[in-house]
């Protein structure tokens, strides 16, 4: 079953200079999981490892980098 969405709150998003819709750290640890989508504002760790593929990515660890 899907989890429903967070209802959104001030400081949970902002507009980037393209008009893109980016969520911040407060978002995401409040919705409580990664996504694995390479997010900017991850506080899991996950970072893409290739940028051309959305489905490519490690999950590194603060002591990792």
């Amino acid at each position: 079953m899907k989890a429903k969405p967070q209802p959104l709150e001030p400081g949970d998003f902002y507009f980037n200079e393209q008009g893109l819709m980016v969520f911040t750290a407060q978002y995401h640890q409040r919705r409580g999981f990664c996504c694995q989508s390479g997010c900017k504002h991850c506080p899991f760790g996950f970072r893409k490892t290739d940028p051309s593929s959305p489905a490519s990515g490690s999950k590194n660890g603060p002591e990792n980098g």
